[in-house]
């Protein structure tokens, strides 16, 4: 089903790991020499700047071949069959990735992947295409039309098992919410549905996760719980959405009752205002069990969303000064856990610390700066200074040894 072997992918893992422990100083020079021949792996790999490049490189390509192909060679092509060609170049183009990485052994290079991504697009554009372009808009729903979204997911779902891309996974959860639209117009059932999609992947993952505490996989079943605890949650969260949240310039939303509220069935409403309180608790528990940094870090996302929902929810007035409490507050638990962990005998409190252990977080903080370094150039550019005419120096001697000078 993997399309890279197991050995190769714990031989990488390993590779990664050597280097941190060893830039970490836990490794002398004469361990990492004499470790690192055991970590040469035949896969491809690069850093994560060329796999940016090589990445967006491809989709241009990509893309430019496909409108080439169809000035070329369908000047004025009709609907099907554009339709029926995207499909092809779908097929193509998936093709293509799986002998990127048979042939040229490339593992998260960038190729590969976009080439994966192209597959996806053109799959579900050329299924709505050929199917459905041609179809007359109804008010009804049509259970047919959610082929295209369910071709989505089942597809980047494929894709993320065969190549391992993590992405590919949050797109299939990405198409999910496209699905309930379709079979039903209750506003309550689509949470219901999309929230039931999640939590039944949730469970597999859960299930399989255990077989692999320990290997390559573990970190890719991390992440991939984590997305879908935190889809659950937005699933559930009927109040982040709304425009109440982002309108601070409308003073009157933030009185009486919310706009979700008549959208959906009382029972249904204040179920979700207790499930959105009771989720950030049990995904925090779970990531602490597990000790999973993946997990916990969404159930604190999830108990911030919910102090920041919790007053919409309630129709209660909004001020402009909750931000700053919100701050405070963060500020403050952040501090006392910190302190609480360095207190401990060792700085180690249950398995958990407040330093750094691995040079991972270093190196992922230094690509952070360098992105937003390369998106806000000019933020750190000075600014030109201007002459004031106005200002005239003059009148002042100076001199000495026989020299002297105005100013």
């Amino acid at each position: 089903m993997r399309l890279y072997s197991a050995s190769s992918e714990e031989t990488l893992r390993a590779r990664k790991l050597l280097k941190d422990w060893a830039g970490e100083g836990y490794l002398t020079k004469a361990q990492y020499q004499l470790l690192e021949p055991e970590t040469v792996s035949e896969l491809r790999t690069t850093n994560i700047f060329l796999r940016l490049v090589l990445f967006l490189f491809t989709l241009l390509i990509v893309g430019a071949a496909a409108g080439l192909f169809f000035v070329v060679f369908l000047s004025r092509p009709s609907e099907q069959t554009a339709g029926v060609f995207s499909l092809i170049f779908a097929a193509v183009c998936y093709a293509a990735a799986e002998v990127a990485v048979s042939q040229a052994r490339l593992y998260r290079y960038g190729i590969e992947e976009a080439l994966a991504v192209c597959s996806v697009g053109f799959l579900c554009a050329g299924m709505q295409i050929a199917l459905f372009s041609g179809s007359p808009y109804s008010a009804k729903t049509d259970a047919a039309q959610s082929l295209v979204p369910a071709a989505g997911a089942v597809f980047s779902l494929w894709i993320w098992r065969r190549f391992g891309f993590s992405y590919a996974f949050l797109a299939a959860m990405i198409f999910v919410p496209f699905l309930p639209g379709y079979w039903t117009f209750s506003h309550s059932a689509q949470h219901l549905i999309v929230a039931g999609f999640y939590a039944t992947g949730l469970a597999g993952v859960a299930a399989v996760r255990s077989r692999h505490r320990s290997d390559y996989l573990e970190e890719g079943y991390s992440l991939v719980e984590a997305m879908l605890w935190l889809g659950i949650y937005l699933a559930a969260n009927l109040q982040l959405l709304s425009l109440s949240l982002l309108s601070f310039n409308l003073p009157v939303r933030w009185w009486g009752v919310t706009p979700a509220t008549s959208e959906f069935a009382r029972p249904f409403y204040w179920g979700t205002w207790v499930l959105i309180w009771c989720l950030p608790p049990i995904v925090l528990a779970r990531g602490f069990r597990q000790k999973d940094r993946f997990v916990i870090a969404v159930g604190a996302i999830a108990a911030t969303l919910t102090i920041v929902c919790n007053k919409p929810y309630l129709g209660w007035p909004r001020h402009t000064w909750d931000p700053i409490l919100l701050g405070i507050l963060l500020t403050a638990v952040a501090v006392f856990i910190r302190r609480w962990l360095a207190h401990s005998p060792g700085g180690i409190r249950h398995g958990f610390t407040a330093a750094r252990l691995s040079g991972k977080d270093k190196h992922w903080m230094n690509v952070g700066s360098n992105v937003l370094g390369l998106v806000s150039p000019q933020s750190i550019t000075p600014e030109p200074q201007t002459s004031n005419p106005g200002v005239h120096f003059g009148g002042g001697h100076s001199g000495g040894g026989g020299a002297s000078s105005d100013f």
